[in-house]
């Protein structure tokens, strides 16, 4: 895909990687619809780079029907489809019904309302492209944030089933699964626990967001479905897959020496 002259619309686009695909997505020349929670940030980020601001709660099935709506007025029928809001709550199973059902929300269902919301008319012209914002969590754990792990394992799983699904239908999905980002997520620590921001940044080099824009690039141009902002995390999948008990008999031991060393 090239970006010039297509509509594209970035959820959790207030700031860190969604603000960065949005800005580097009108750079490239795009028409960019910037969605957030918060209205303030997506304002700013709408002013900064000339794009459509609308507020979205990703959570809520009849904020992203309206946020393709009201794109689809402004600019035309959607080619890209940025699902990249997300949060992160840490803690083990005990945590509370609330958070997952919380977490569940807005890391699993956002990416199915969507599909469902570009699905139909993508299928009607056989083009479209689903961008959704995993997380290397997804291909492997988070070590101390079962409701972040367990939440893009699932998102990680629908962005499969709808590459398999729809992609002899000229859909594309690519799911973006990068290590440590210098976001508010992974800066403040305390959402996804001091043990898993720990391990996040202690794992591989932490990347600034316009870092992760451009590699999302050069993963879209390719139409690859899973883009690696840390090549190092294709490599840990592949040691996952190869040998799974030797595999999580090392996370534990380097789950032992973090909380150890704090």
């Amino acid at each position: 895909m090239e970006l010039a002259g297509k509509v594209a619309i970035v959820t959790g686009a207030g700031n860190g990687i969604g603000r960065a695909l949005a800005s580097r997505f009108a750079a490239d020349g795009a028409k960019v619809t910037v969605a957030d929670v918060d209205a303030d940030a997506v304002a700013r980020v709408a002013e900064e780079i000339g794009a459509l601001p609308l507020t979205c709660d990703v959570s809520v099935e009849a904020d992203v029907q309206h946020l393709v709506a009201a794109t689809e007025e402004a600019h035309g029928p959607v080619d890209l489809f940025a699902s990249n809001a997300g949060i992160a709550v840490g803690g083990s199973v005990d945590a509370s019904d609330e958070d997952w059902q919380r977490i569940w929300d807005v890391n699993v269902m956002a990416h199915v309302y969507a599909a469902r919301a570009v699905l139909p008319s993508m299928l009607d012209r056989g083009a479209g492209y689903l961008l959704q914002t995993v997380s290397a969590a997804g291909l492997l754990t988070n070590i101390g944030a079962a409701p972040y792990s367990v939440t893009k394992h699932a998102a990680l799983g629908l962005a499969e089933w709808l590459a398999i699904t729809y992609g002899d239908r000229g859909i594309k999905v690519s799911a973006l699964c990068p290590q440590g980002v210098a976001t508010n997520m992974l800066l403040g620590g305390q959402d996804i626990g001091d043990v898993g921001a720990s391990v996040v940044t202690a794992a591989a080099g932490v990347l600034q967001p316009e870092e992760v824009a451009d590699v999302v690039v050069e993963g879209l141009r390719d139409e690859r479905f899973l883009i690696l902002p840390h090549p190092e995390v294709a490599d840990y999948f592949q040691r996952k897959a190869g040998d799974y008990d030797r595999w999580l008999g090392g996370m534990r031991r380097l789950q032992a020496k973090v909380r150890s060393s704090q």
